[in-house]
């Protein structure tokens, strides 16, 4: 199994490399809750064919990385309540932890620097890795994300509902419901344009189920995105040519969240789309790559 350990961190992370090995690197970050197969197999083909190396991985407490066992998260509520007062609750890792096992990841494999493109809280990580590894980037491609501005419009409840509702039992057909349900209420509303394709979307469900079930995970990534507040000021001295791809009809990071990055980032470049949602749609797959490899080189 393709499993290593990061020097810095001293995490065991789960990886995928796609694409020449002598192309520049380019490192793609999952958001909360979700595993490197959330990226689709059709999207990673179709960088690896802009001429990059691609490297997916699982982030900690997901997938088949490491898992920190044992250690409790906040509540959400009480998280927020202590922030507002000025002391913080003690979460059991941070999300620039989770931004340097990204960094760890190209250590582990002897890559000076690469091309980060994040999604969701993904993109929340790049944009550390961009604050705090800016020498190792080369560009950054923020998806689907957000500052952590608490001025910012909040999730629709339905979309935050289904993400954070706990599972309802362990048996197949459960647990396919429950990741259908996370699709319906975060995904890309069904349209002529994008027309929900049910077949598809449980087959990928069911794989994913069948890779990997752990939802003891997501309250301590939930907690490090809480910890880490709002990165409007740290992302105004980022220098990394940025990227921001936003959907708009996402109803779990709304789009001003992806207007509010690009502002934030000195020279950033935003590109939004109608009808997208929160998720990364085949149909959209030409279009990404297309975006993501002419941001890579330069274009």
């Amino acid at each position: 199994m393709p499993t290593l350990t990061t020097p810095n961190t001293g995490i065991e992370i789960f990886y995928e490399e796609h694409g020449d090995p002598q192309a520049p690197a380019m490192l793609l970050v999952m958001g909360l809750g979700a595993q490197m197969t959330l990226w689709p197999d059709e999207l990673v083909a179709a960088l690896a064919s802009e001429g990059f190396r691609v490297i997916r991985y699982d982030n900690r407490d997901i997938g088949l990385s490491q898992k920190m066992e044992g250690q409790r998260a906040p509540s959400p509520a009480v998280q927020v309540l202590r922030k507002k007062i000025g002391f913080p609750a003690k979460v059991p890792y941070t999300l620039k932890d989770m931004a340097d096992d990204g960094i760890g990841v190209l250590d582990a494999l002897g890559i000076d620097r690469a091309h980060v493109v994040g999604a969701s809280m993904g993109g929340m990580i790049v944009q550390l890795m961009a604050i705090h590894h800016a020498e190792r980037l080369m560009s950054m491609t923020s998806i689907m994300s957000t500052t952590g501005s608490g001025r910012l419009p909040q999730a629709e409840p339905n979309a935050i509902g289904a993400l954070t509702a706990p599972l309802k039992g362990t048996d197949e057909e459960t647990l396919v419901a429950h990741g259908l349900n996370i699709i319906r209420n975060i995904g890309t509303p069904d349209s002529a344009e994008f027309p929900f394709d049910e077949a598809y979307q449980r087959e990928r469900v069911l794989a994913n189920m069948r890779r990997s079930v752990y939802p003891a995970g997501l309250p301590r990534q939930l907690a490090a995105i809480l910890d880490d507040g709002d990165r409007t000021k740290r992302l105004g001295a980022v220098r990394t040519p940025t990227l921001v791809l936003h959907g708009e009809a996402d109803p779990l990071v709304k789009l001003p969240g992806g207007e509010a990055t690009a502002a934030a980032i000195p020279g950033a470049r935003l590109v939004t789309i109608p009808g997208w949602g929160h998720d990364l749609p085949l149909k959209l797959v030409p279009r990404l790559a297309s975006e993501i490899g002419s941001h890579a080189r330069g274009g």
